[in-house]
């Protein structure tokens, strides 16, 4: 999921920061998932797929 996410991020050149305002997350949910010391919940998930215009099952699609 994270790689997904960092392609949207970086396409629309935002950083985790950007999102966390936009999304009203906590910048320390970004730092936990890169970390591994947390897996982000459904609900968190939405609001980044939202954020991104993208459906929940594209953010997180394995990437081959």
């Amino acid at each position: 999921m994270y790689a997904k996410y960092t392609e949207l991020r970086d396409s629309k050149g935002y950083k985790d920061s950007d999102v966390a305002k936009e999304t009203g997350l906590s910048p320390v949910v970004f730092e936990e998932w890169i970390s591994g010391k947390s897996q982000p919940k459904v609900d968190k998930l939405i609001k980044i797929a939202d954020f991104f215009g993208v459906t929940l099952d594209e953010l997180v699609r394995s990437q081959a």
